[in-house]
């Protein structure tokens, strides 16, 4: 981890096009200069014919095409996958986008946390200097994902629906059981749950019907028929629906099917580069990466792990919370969200402004990205509001008991 006075850290303020005396070097300041995803679809549902290359290629080529970078220019293709079936998606999906064979490709595994590892990854490589140009972030086409298998004695298949994420001695409870054990622990009733996730539902339909995705979303064709709006908000949902719901994990348990997130199929992709050379391809904004980090907590409580990592980001920045601008969390699960908001003192109602996961879905490894894409574009928005920088903060726990943060700050060239 870095510290707050490292490269990898812009402390100037400043918005033009000269650094003051004693800022960082531009060259090594990272910048993502454009960020896109696709729809966000149910498992089994609009993208269901698409494996995570089809998904993956569109939003690569339509980064190309809007920041004007030549193809060859590309340094690494940095993409987070977590169910995939191998393979080095990164390369699969660069060469289907048309990137030439000269551009490597790499697949980063950190389960739900994946695609903002990638970015983080990418981030890291641009303050370690020579001015590189990186697209990095996720996929994941649940529905497409191999079934797995583990060989037995007797060279026979035993199949599993998911991977072991820790030793049995640490106790490896699945992700809704860990869900409940988090609201248990952290005494988050049944009713925060549910109004948390309605809320959550009620912003993704008022930002959709407000054309606020439109921009950051890349359409996908599937048979001929374009997909262009994510499909899971429900603008029909309401208290006494929720309330309805029985307990989906533990018996008598406050964690329920509609205050959780679904499986999704999605991909969502930044390009980072250093300030310096994002300032010569004429870029007029973007978000600074100020840093990131990654935590571990106890596998059984695995939810919370976002909130540790934020909380060592922010302390190692001398930050309070109430000076974030903007706050991206993926919701998983209500249970863990607020959470990991109380553990930070972070009012919910400040969180996920246009909605999050329990609307929009899970996308396991392209999570993390989408967070950061709507990031560029909520801070896009709030800058024409207020005229001035914008900080935010992306969060997401990760199976296995960890979390992984990273801190921007948006700003005008």
């Amino acid at each position: 981890m870095m510290p707050a006075s490292s490269p990898f850290t812009d402390q100037s303020g400043a918005s033009g096009q000269n650094d003051r005396s004693g800022d960082i070097d531009p060259s090594r300041q990272p910048v993502i200069i454009a960020a896109l995803r696709t729809p966000v679809c149910r498992a089994n549902g609009a993208l269901k014919k698409l494996r995570a290359a089809d998904l993956l290629a569109p939003v690569l080529s339509a980064l190309m095409e809007q920041t004007g970078a030549e193809p060859a220019d590309v340094d690494d293709v940095m993409m987070g996958n977590a169910v995939g079936g191998g393979g080095n998606v990164a390369r699969f999906a660069a060469l289907q986008a048309g990137l030439p064979v000269s551009v490597p490709g790499i697949t980063v595994d950190r389960q739900c946390g994946s695609g903002l590892d990638a970015i983080a990854l990418a981030s890291r490589l641009v303050a370690a200097g020579g001015d590189p140009l990186y697209l990095a972030g996720g996929v994941e086409s649940v529905s497409t994902a191999p079934a797995r298998a583990h060989r037995t004695d007797d060279g026979g298949l035993d199949f599993y629906s998911r991977a072991a994420f820790v030793p049995r001695t640490f106790g490896d409870p699945d992700m809704g059981v860990a869900a409940e054990n988090v609201a248990r622990h952290f005494a988050i009733s049944r009713d925060r749950q549910d109004d948390f996730a309605l809320r959550s539902h009620q912003r993704a339909v008022a930002s959709a019907a407000a054309g606020s995705f439109l921009a950051e979303t890349v359409p996908l064709d599937v048979d001929g028929r374009p997909v262009t709006a994510d499909e899971g908000p429900k603008p029909n949902l309401r208290p006494a629906l929720m309330k309805r719901f029985p307990a989906a994990f533990v018996p008598q348990g406050s964690v329920t099917a509609a205050n959780s997130c679904f499986d999704a199929d999605a991909a969502a992709a930044v390009v980072v580069t250093s300030l310096r050379r994002a300032r010569l391809m004429g870029v007029k904004d973007g978000l600074l990466v100020l840093d990131s980090g990654t935590s571990g907590v106890d596998p059984q409580l695995l939810g919370i792990g976002a909130a540790f990592a934020a909380e060592q980001l922010l302390a190692r920045h001398g930050m309070d919370p109430e000076q974030l601008d903007l706050v991206e969390f993926n919701e998983a699960f209500a249970s863990q969200t607020l959470a990991c908001l109380d553990h930070l003192g972070i009012d919910a109602e400040r969180a996920n402004l246009d909605g999050g996961a329990l609307a929009l879905g899970h996308a396991y490894g392209a999570s993390g990205a989408v967070l950061v894409t709507r990031l560029l574009a909520q801070a896009r928005r709030d800058y024409e509001l207020r005229q001035r920088e914008v900080t935010g903060i992306a969060m997401i726990s990760i199976a296995g008991g960890m979390g992984t943060a990273a801190l921007v700050k948006y700003r005008r060239f």
